[in-house]
């Protein structure tokens, strides 16, 4: 069974740093070696690892995808939220990490982020280790 990690955003597009969450549901499941795989189930929101040390990293990845897809630049849908899809589908909406000694296996800098596209909302992330 998957675990379930809930996310609350504060603003339409945000990057939040969830690394200690995932790594506690590989520490509680109990594996030591294998694969972490984490999903984000929703169209306007996605999943990302990226440098965590600099918050200015963030900050420039959400303004580059804010000035390739803006908001409101004619999209034909209707509720207003088509450059939160099109930022989801290049962000992309999993990543897997290889587990190791318990410990997810990331670079020194690197941390994963859920990507927050069409925000403020309450989301989930569902991360299954095995």
């Amino acid at each position: 069974m998957a675990a379930t990690i809930n996310v609350r955003t504060r603003s339409r597009i945000e990057m939040v740093d969830i690394t200690s969450q995932v790594q506690k549901e590989v520490k509680d499941s109990g594996i030591s070696d294998g694969i972490c795989i984490a999903y984000v189930p929703h169209t306007t929101a996605g999943i990302t690892i990226n440098e965590g040390a600099d918050p200015a990293v963030c900050r420039d990845i959400t303004d580059k995808l804010n000035s390739l897809v803006p908001a409101g630049a004619g999209y034909r849908h209707m509720e207003g939220n088509a450059d939160s899809h099109i930022k989801a589908t290049l962000v992309g909406s999993s990543v897997m990490i290889i587990v190791e000694g318990g410990r997810l296996l990331l670079g020194t800098w690197q941390k994963v982020f859920f990507c927050e596209f069409d925000g403020p909302r309450s989301r989930r992330v569902y991360v299954k280790v095995k």
